[in-house]
């Protein structure tokens, strides 16, 4: 005859183990769904910066094509209109020059009027010209990073 104790003993721990499996059994169905959401949430992250990524390269790209010289023709200079283009952007000589294509000294003797840009220089002031301060810091970014 089977002691009363260990019938007892077994009876208790079957009992706990359906309590536990009844009390857990949702539980994982919450973890495999939160699981499988994570899991949908990194793949969507992973195609987003493919796709930064790519636009990035796209971008540099376009910046780096430098303008044509004959991009230049009609185009007026004024030592002046560097000037207050510079100040209306915010920029240093040396960040505006890296915008134009040229050194940080080329932009101070064009705005003292001691130098005139040549043409490709010229084409490439003219692209910067009529930009704003957004697109001026985006450019920016691309070139120096």
């Amino acid at each position: 005859m089977p002691n009363i104790a260990v019938v007892l003993k077994e009876e208790i721990t079957r009992l706990a183990r359906k309590e536990v499996k009844t009390q857990v059994g949702p539980l994982k169905k919450v973890v495999a769904e939160q699981r499988r959401t994570i899991a949908a949430l990194k793949r969507q992250v992973a195609t987003l910066e493919r796709n930064q990524s790519f636009l990035n390269k796209q971008e540099k790209k376009r910046l780096g094509k430098k303008p044509k010289a004959e991009a230049a023709k009609g185009v007026r200079f004024s030592p002046k209109w560097v000037a207050s283009d510079r100040e209306r952007l915010g920029l240093s000589a040396k960040d505006y020059g890296l915008l134009v294509g040229v050194s940080m000294l080329t932009i101070y003797n064009w705005e003292k009027g001691k130098s005139k840009p040549q043409a490709k220089a010229l084409a490439g002031w003219a692209a910067v010209r009529g930009i704003g301060k957004r697109e001026a810091l985006k450019r920016l970014e691309l070139l120096e990073g």
